[in-house]
């Protein structure tokens, strides 16, 4: 290979790269709803994390308004933690799903 063909070939590869970024860039227009979604729902979270009295000033005033209620929604998480954790034991236990991991 000489310069010259050197040249053409640096001068294909670069056109090559600058048609892989554009299209790169069109597909990743599907994703980007979701990843917006997705960093909303970090920034949620992120700002509970900072500010624990308002999730838990609001838990309060369920408790004090409405305490039958808060009574039946904790014994329905309740529940739904422990069906969590047979389920996640009994998929521990189970052979079929230690060959599937």
């Amino acid at each position: 290979m000489n310069n010259d063909d050197l040249a053409m070939r640096q001068q294909r590869l670069l056109v090559r790269s600058e048609q892989l970024r554009l299209l790169l860039a069109e597909q990743a227009q599907a994703l980007r709803r979701p990843l917006a979604l997705a960093d909303r729902v970090q920034s949620g979270l992120q700002w509970l994390y900072r500010n624990p009295q308002w999730p838990l000033g609001a838990l309060a005033l369920v408790i004090l308004v409405r305490p039958r209620r808060a009574l039946v929604w904790a014994g329905r998480l309740w529940w739904g933690w422990r069906a969590f954790k047979q389920a996640r034991h009994w998929l521990n236990q189970h052979p079929l799903a230690k060959q599937l991991s």
